[in-house]
């Protein structure tokens, strides 16, 4: 399966953006997908997770409460809401599917997206 991850930019603190990851290529209702990011400097990590139905949900700590993964499965479409965005949210965000179940392990993912850049100011 194809990503295409779209939907970042420049915001400042306190404001709202919303990502879009669209599939192509496979049922994308076929995968579990997720949301990682990557800040300058530092490993990938893991933000969020949904099942393939949309069922279930995850999501860092950092995260939990301030952000929504969702997903459209008659539009092939991942979404990640981001709500009062903090300077620490700045990072290249990726979208991943995996055929194996929801986790917070990058490696478990099989097919990544090329990564859209969240910029958060003070």
């Amino acid at each position: 399966v194809q990503l295409q991850a779209s939907g970042g930019g420049l915001m400042q603190a306190g404001g709202s953006l919303r990502l879009s990851c669209a599939a192509s290529g496979r049922t994308f209702s076929n995968y579990d997908m997720a949301w990682f990011r990557q800040a300058p400097g530092k490993e990938r990590g893991f933000v969020a997770a949904i099942s393939w139905s949309g069922g279930s949900t995850s999501y860092a700590n950092s995260v939990k409460g301030r952000f929504t993964i969702s997903r459209d499965n008659t539009k092939n479409t991942l979404y990640l809401q981001m709500n009062s965005l903090k300077v620490e949210d700045t990072a290249v965000y990726y979208c991943a599917a995996s055929a194996g179940g929801t986790t917070n392990y990058a490696g478990a993912y099989d097919y990544w997206g090329q990564g859209t850049l969240v910029t958060v100011s003070s």
